[in-house]
């Protein structure tokens, strides 16, 4: 009797580079794959925000969607189970007679939780983790985990400087194992769920690498440094992080499609920052893992607290864009709409709420997690702590002075009267002190 294996997806919704499936594609085995839906994900955490807003939602719903569609061209088929994951995969491992889980490495602590509880609850099966979510493989890095650098500064110029390759798994052509069972109920029926006006981009491995050879087959990565920091357009940045985010591209398929640029059309300055954003988020990662649960604590890396609080009619302010900054208010204004913000974009909120509204980071931290299509743990709780100074800048956090962002990035009120930053503009909020810091 062949072996039983249940591949269990989580952010690594893609069939190329993707070395589970290239493993299990020479297995001789009955594969059960698998992606389980969690209710909590809608439901209010302890920062009354759901770790899913709708945006988010439909973008993962498309994604489950294309990635369904290529796994029954290959003869598989995925299914979508919804419940408390260790309940639901428990189940499922009982029933189909399960002999190994494999699945993704994870950094963030509550998912590293999840998989230690299913190993308690299934001590006869065997589970295998890989790491798929990052450019390098821990063995590769230069140090231990425990030494990873307290910066990102020093952590680039050591991964530069022996330059680690990086290569592609690649999925051999033909059939994957078959499926245990086609039959299975799925909960949640998967469609093309393309009428959705607000989107600003689609979900799914397909439309990830529509969108990674659309963009590097003209001029702008050329460009990325100069334009990366506008707060409007769909061409200033590379828009890759949402389809990382979700696993339906790799952060390796994008650094080979930049390498593959630079050799057939330019190496400058402009395609170097897009590796280097990459390396960025690597850090970030490596930084998640090391740090475990004070990557979510209100002192973060530091030995004291930040001197903010918690005024619910600020926090309200800030998150429907009625503050008394224009600016701050179009960016809020086109997250709720869109679920995608820029980069610059992004600073300047998180900057507002920790130092002109003097609020707790992680509650800013919690409704970006709700509202970002590209939500990543790592990178987004890692900002926070950098822009609330309990984090990895050295500098001890970062103050945006608003003004002047305003005036450097939208001199003529084009951005804030798109969104309209000015029609809840309140002047009720009490005084706050704010620190000129220009950046």
């Amino acid at each position: 009797m062949s072996k039983r294996i249940l591949y269990w997806l989580q952010n690594d919704l893609r069939i190329d580079d993707n070395p589970i499936l290239s493993g299990l594609a020479t297995e001789q085995c009955a594969l059960d794959i698998v992606f389980v839906i969690n209710p909590h994900w809608f439901k209010n955490n302890n920062y009354q925000h759901k770790p899913y807003g709708v945006h988010k939602q439909q973008f993962l719903m498309q994604s489950l969607y294309e990635l369904q569609q290529e796994l029954i061209e290959r003869g598989q088929t995925l299914h979508v189970l919804e419940g408390e994951p260790v309940s639901v995969l428990k189940q499922r491992i009982a029933e189909q007679h399960i002999d190994e889980v494999v699945c993704s490495e994870f950094v963030g602590t509550y998912e590293q939780r999840q998989l230690a509880r299913l190993k308690a609850h299934c001590p006869h099966v065997i589970f295998k983790t890989t790491q798929q979510d990052t450019l390098f493989q821990q063995s590769d890095l230069p140090f231990d985990l425990d030494e990873l650098p307290k910066s990102f500064t020093p952590f680039r110029k050591m991964v530069e400087a022996i330059n680690i390759p990086i290569t592609i798994s690649a999925l051999p052509t033909g059939l994957l194992p078959q499926p245990i069972t086609l039959c299975a109920a799925n909960p949640i029926e998967l469609n093309e769920h393309t009428n959705y006006n607000n989107a600003v981009m689609h979900g799914g491995l397909k439309s990830a690498q529509t969108h990674l050879n659309q963009y590097f087959s003209g001029l702008l990565p050329s460009t990325y440094k100069i334009t990366r920091n506008e707060l409007d357009g769909f061409s200033n940045t590379t828009k890759f992080s949402s389809w990382l985010a979700f696993g339906c591209v790799s952060a390796r398929q994008v650094y080979k499609a930049i390498e593959a640029y630079e050799h057939n059309q330019i190496t400058n300055e402009s395609t170097y920052w897009i590796k280097f954003e990459l390396l960025w988020r690597e850090y970030f990662k490596w930084h998640a893992l090391k740090a475990g649960k004070s990557l979510f604590s209100f002192k973060g890396q530091k030995q004291t607290k930040p001197l903010t609080t918690f005024m619910p009619n600020r926090f309200a302010a800030w998150c429907n864009g009625s503050t008394p900054y224009p600016l701050v208010n179009a960016i809020m204004n086109e997250l709720n709409e869109t679920g995608y913000i820029s980069n610059r974009s992004r600073q300047i909120a998180a900057s507002c709420l920790v130092n002109e509204l003097g609020l707790d980071w992680r509650y800013g931290a919690a409704y970006f997690e709700q509202q970002l299509i590209d939500y990543d743990v790592a990178a987004n709780w890692g900002n926070w702590q950098y822009i609330a100074g309990v984090g990895v800048d050295p500098r001890g956090g970062r103050h945006f002075n608003i003004e002047k962002q305003t005036l450097q990035s939208d001199p003529h009120a084009v951005y804030t009267n798109k969104w309209q930053g000015n029609k809840n503009t309140s002047t009720q909020l009490d005084n706050i002190n704010e620190v000129d810091w220009p950046i």
